[in-house]
């Protein structure tokens, strides 16, 4: 890639133009670029037109015979499209509302074009264009939009929206039915409480954002540079279509300052150190090592925490020394930003699904407010101003609503995310979005990645089989004694050796075969696993050694302490270093040659002839060396069983192994070798040189070539390299499995990896079968795989990305339907958007509650998508954690979140609401038959104070209170998680146990409003006394017979009420008589009603739970 940068000499202002000039006619000449005349990405093949009469097939008819034929398939369900006002009514005037906000807003927030760019090499001052901040931001607000934000997202509830309007009717004299403070100040009080708990919330992500923006970094002002930033895109779009040039310049003055990574600007040159994160896209333009190569990883675009080699720019790298790089006048020319896979910039606000259930219920309860208002209009036979009595009756009926209920969810809220932090058992776990902690009792999905989430990205050499024997763990002494052995009788040969021993060594190839011993065919396997990779060691530099000097070897400590591996894959440095570990040890490579060091502490030299690197296509990798002690060539091969086993010899036993090793979630590769004569090999050289000549078919011309090598190789060995797991990740996905949560796994790794970690997790049981898509490229083929998958059942799927999205294109439906009646689901190559594409699919087509869970900065639209999102803050960063609504920091906590804190959230939350709209309603059936008795006047029952006290600290301890209450232990939750499907059918809130509270409300409201008319003697305010305190000692009742489990802060609240209205009552002389309110008389009436009221409901709870009682109930007893 870098030795295709074209370079250019720019000697003056002139030629500087003209130069832009040809470059600007380049482009025009060359169209609109690479890949313009391919078709769009969702543009139909040139299909047979019957496939759109024949879809995709859903239930058993039609494959009785034939398998292949689709043509008999049942024609598709055809939804009739609405039309006119029925579009209108249901559902066309939202979308109209929805278009006209989003054109306004693109009007406001018009987006900048994107033009192509030059920028100058340590010089951001010379940037012709403002280019945006290196900075994070996932923060929902600023300084200006907080408070309206804040206010939108509280009145687009139609709770808080209502109470808004009938608090501003206050301000109308003839509606004016109280004190303004009796509406205004609960009102107030729900904003103040709303308005603070998001600022908090705020102020935690400015926090986070600024952790991660002030990472310190050198910055170049003169001399040594690494990297240049050429702006917040991708950096292999912006390396393959870049013109670097520069111009001879000597600078004298030298420095290096640190700055933040969002202080660096496009333009500035930035050294990266070793472990160091790339604080933005940049081009890598030299480095340490003397071929200019360094390994990096792309865990924050696609998820890999694997090494993947660089080369930096050869015309920077081949300078003579590192000042010069400030010694040159230097530009990047980059073509216009492409659109990037994932953004940053802002969360996104999520509400929760019992935040809309009890929305659903509110709209519920303004119905019945308007239909009980117009009955008691209708029943005063519209006399006078009937619509000045309406507005005054829904006014008067208003509680029925109550205010309090948000603020009510949202303390709860807060509650449950500072239990879920103080929690000793999932340490580390961040609570970052404070709405919506219920929303971990709903799941019915999991969507995971796979690479840090359920994995550690850990390769361990687990299993050596060579056909007659197999090698463990636990027997790994024994290979390290023939090592040792077998080196030691070579090195003793060879002490005696003379040259005209080396042709017969090489003649050796044509004698007749001979059954080697058990020591040779180690020794064999183990050079061969030494030799047979992309592997390079590192060795640190000597402390203090900087500058010039940095390419000295000499400089470099090369003990075996100090030595790293580096490679494309985990699994290659996993074979190296079992191979020193059984004491042969890789301790320098180059692009020419790699050298060996045996137990005895010699070193070998191999000369590299060829390299044959791991293609997906081939699913095997090749190399062919010469041993420069005794010249013979030999060619290695390794890969995946489906590649090797046509290749090497026959054989009776890699088949079975092989499936026995994936049993177990073992990786396997197939190793084999073929020796070559000096002709066979200069014969082959001659034929792959011609090949990669051709001008046509070239990759098919080479391809031929290596395969004319790849007949009848000798098989050495059978590797199993297993992927270390998560801690408790096997009995954390069988507890998620039990609860009746589906998981799917959704990786960007290949699909061998993926299959294999999906067994070895038991994410797919050993008893289940799995089916793996084929690969489909057009609509017959995704017709005909669809079809083939539908005959399955009870079997998990693997498909890849690319067949994803043709069967997404032209059989969405179909294809989520079917994947979602298996019990796994496992997408391998899956890009970020398609991460986020399927999680918005199961959101779409179930309706039901979805949680993504990720690690990596590729996780991060998947984890925005969901319901909820969970991020793992791990080895690939905190992008995932900073944008969850969860952070924890081992995989194996999600079990306890969501079994112990995800029922509880809801449970509570549940209770909460109800019982604050039961709170409402009781006084609303009271103020209705009061008005009933007396000729249905609009006249309020209880004024001022009284109604502010009863909302507030009468009753709000023993309420709140709730959100202590649990109805099972956590060791109970998690021992049977089976507990959670009950939750997940949204039982505990529902109109069923809403109708349930209404009666309740009706029967209370009715017992003390007509037990009081009844039992008073006198005067008026008798009634209202004896009412009054009968209803706190009725709500103070229902809290204790809501409660499941009690906890000393309950006890403490129900006498805390108490007390302060017993307390309060000497004060209240302009509602209540005290003379009356001291007798025994009052007393008796007060318990008369309280008892009739409450009596009953005790007696049926009990009944219900000795004839019905619930599976926690059971468990519990």
């Amino acid at each position: 890639m870098a030795d295709q940068i074209p370079l250019y000499p720019v000697r003056s202002a002139a030629a500087a133009a003209a130069a832009s000039q040809r470059r600007a006619a380049y482009y025009s000449a060359a169209g609109p670029g690479p890949g313009a005349d391919r078709r769009g990405r969702y543009q139909l093949e040139d299909e047979s037109a019957h496939l759109d009469e024949m879809p995709l097939m859903m239930s058993e008819e039609g494959f009785e015979n034939d398998e292949s034929d689709y043509h008999t398939l049942p024609r598709a369900r055809l939804t009739r499209r609405k039309r006119g006002l029925e579009w209108f009514v249901c559902g066309g005037w939202k979308f109209l509302c929805t278009s006209c906000c989003d054109w306004l807003i693109n009007v406001c927030q018009r987006k900048k074009e994107l033009k192509a760019r030059t920028v100058w090499l340590g010089c951001p001052e010379k940037c012709e264009e403002k280019h945006p901040r290196n900075s994070i931001k996932n923060q929902k607000y600023n300084v200006f939009t907080f408070i309206p934000g804040v206010l939108y997202e509280q009145f687009k509830f139609f709770l808080n929206l209502y109470f808004l309007v009938v608090s501003c009717s206050q301000f109308v004299p003839a509606l004016k039915i109280g004190y303004l403070y009796t509406y205004w100040a609960p009102l107030g009080f729900v904003l103040a409480v709303t308005i603070a708990r998001e600022a908090i919330d705020e102020f935690r992500r400015f926090q986070r954002d600024k952790e991660m923006n002030s990472q310190l970094y050198s910055k170049l002002t003169v001399r040594v540079s690494i990297y240049t930033c050429i702006g917040l895109y991708k950096v292999a779009m912006v390396c393959s279509m870049s013109l670097l040039n520069f111009p001879l310049k000597r600078i004298k003055s030298l420095g290096k300052v640190q700055v933040k990574s969002s202080d660096i600007q496009v333009g500035d040159l930035i050294i990266v150190e070793k472990n160091q994160r790339i604080p933005s896209d940049m081009v890598f333009l030299r480095t340490s090592e003397k071929a200019g190569s360094c390994f990096i990883r792309t865990d924050q675009l696609d998820g890999e925490t694997d090494w993947k080699l660089k080369v930096a720019v050869s015309c920077t790298q081949r300078l003579p020394a590192l000042g010069d790089l400030f010694s040159i006048s230097a530009y990047v020319y980059a073509q216009k930003p492409q659109l990037d896979i994932h953004s940053f910039e802002g969360t996104f606000t999520r509400v929760g699904l019992l935040d809309l259930e009890l929305n659903q219920l509110t709209k519920a309860l303004f119905l019945a407010l308007v239909v009980l208002s117009v009955v008691m209009v209708t029943l005063q036979g519209f006399a006078g101003p009937w619509y000045r009595n309406l507005f005054r009756f829904l006014l008067l009926f208003s509680y029925i609503i109550p205010i309090s209920l948000r603020v009510n969810l949202d303390m709860g809220k807060a509650a449950y995310g500072w239990m879920i932090m103080k929690d000793e058992n999932i340490p580390g776990t961040v609570v970052r979005t404070s709405t919506i902690p219920e929303e971990l009792g709903r799941l019915v999905y999991l969507l995971t990645d796979k690479t840090g989430t359920l994995t550690q990205n850990e390769m361990v050499f687990k299993r050596l089989h060579l056909g007659t024997v197999s090698y463990g763990t636990d027997t790994m002494d024994e290979i390290q004694s023939h090592v040792f052995n077998s080196y030691l009788q070579v090195h003793s040969q060879a002490s005696g050796h003379n040259p005209s021993s080396a042709p017969l060594r090489r003649s050796q190839s044509s004698t007749p075969k001979v059954k080697k011993s058990v020591s040779s065919r180690i020794h064999e396997a183990v050079k061969a696993i030494a030799l047979c990779h992309n592997v390079t060691p590192v060795y640190e530099a000597r402390a203090g050694v900087t500058g010039e000097t940095e390419f000295a070897e000499a400089d470099q400590d090369f003990s075996d302490e100090n030595r790293t591996y580096q490679a494309s894959s985990p699994d290659e440095v996993a074979l190296v270093r079992w191979t020193e570990s059984v004491g042969l040890t890789l301790v320098s490579r180059d692009l020419a040659s790699m050298q060996l060091k045996t137990p005895s502490g010699q070193v070998l030299t191999y000369c590299i002839l060829q390299m044959f690197p791991f293609t997906s296509e081939s699913k095997r990798m090749g190399i062919i060396v010469r041993d420069e002690s005794t010249a013979e060539i030999t060619f290695y091969m390794k890969g995946a069983d489906v590649a090797m086993s046509t290749i090497v010899q026959y054989n009776d036993w890699l088949e079975e192994e092989c499936g026995n090793m994936a049993r177990e979630g073992l990786r396997t590769l197939v190793v084999a070798k073929r020796t070559l004569t000096e002709e066979q090999y200069q014969d082959f050289e001659s034929r792959y040189s011609q090949a990669k000549l051709s001008i046509h078919d070239r990759t098919l011309k080479v391809a031929a070539v290596v395969e004319s090598l790849e007949r009848e190789m000798e098989l050495l060995c059978l590797t199993g390299v297993e992927d270390q797991l998560q801690a408790d990740v096997r009995p954390t996905l069988e507890m998620l499995r039990n609860a009746g949560i589906k998981i799917w796994m959704l990786t960007g790794d290949k699909l061998e990896t993926a299959t294999c970690i999906a067994k070895s997790s038991h994410l797919v049981s050993r008893t289940q079968d799995i089916h793996i898509f084929r690969p489909v490229t057009n609509r017959g083929e995704a017709h005909l795989e669809l079809n083939a998958f539908r005959r399955k059942h009870d079997c998990a799927l693997v498909i890849s990305g690319d067949s994803l999205e043709v069967c997404l294109r032209y059989y969405e439906h179909e294809l989520v339907e079917l994947a979602c009646q298996c019990p796994a689901v496992v997408c391998c190559r899956c890009s970020p958007t398609q991460k986020a594409h399927i999680v918005t699919l199961l959101r779409q087509h179930t309706r039901k509650r979805t949680c993504a869970i990720g690690d990596g900065g590729n996780d991060v639209s998947m984890i925005q998508a969901a319901d909820c999102g969970i991020g793992i803050e791990g080895k690939e960063g905190k992008q995932a954690s900073l944008a969850a609504d969860f952070s924890i920091t081992q995989f194996r906590h999600i079990g306890r979140l969501l079994m112990v804190h995800g029922r509880n959230s809801y449970k509570r939350s549940a209770a909460l609401g109800q019982f604050v709209m039961h709170r409402g309603l009781i006084i609303s059936t009271m103020q209705a038959v009061f008005s009933s008795v007396f000729y249905f006047a609009s006249v309020p029952l209880y004024q001022g104070f009284l109604m502010v006290g009863y909302a507030t600290i009468y009753t709000m301890f023993p309420v709140f209170s709730l959100v202590l209450d649990q109805d099972v232990k956590p060791e109970m939750a998690i021992l049977y998680p089976e507990l959670y499907k009950d939750l997940t059918k949204g039982r505990s809130l529902s109109f069923k146990t809403f109708l349930i509270w209404v009666l309740i409300s009706i029967y209370q409201g009715g017992i003390l409003m007509y037990g009081a008319l009844v039992l008073f003697e006198a005067e008026f305010v008798h009634v209202v006394a004896i009412s009054f305190t009968a209803l706190i000692l009725t709500e103070l009742l229902m809290v204790a017979l809501t409660i499941r489990t009690w906890h000393w802060l309950m006890v403490v609240a129900e006498f805390l009420s108490l007390g302060c209205y017993v307390a309060s009552l000497a004060f209240l002389n302009e509602y209540f008589d005290v003379a009356f309110i001291t007798t025994v008389t009052f007393l008796w009436k007060v318990s008369a009603i309280t008892v009739v009221s409450c009596l009953p409901l005790y007696v049926l709870k009990y009944l219900k739970r000795k004839l019905s009682p619930p599976s926690y109930s059971k468990l519990s007893s």
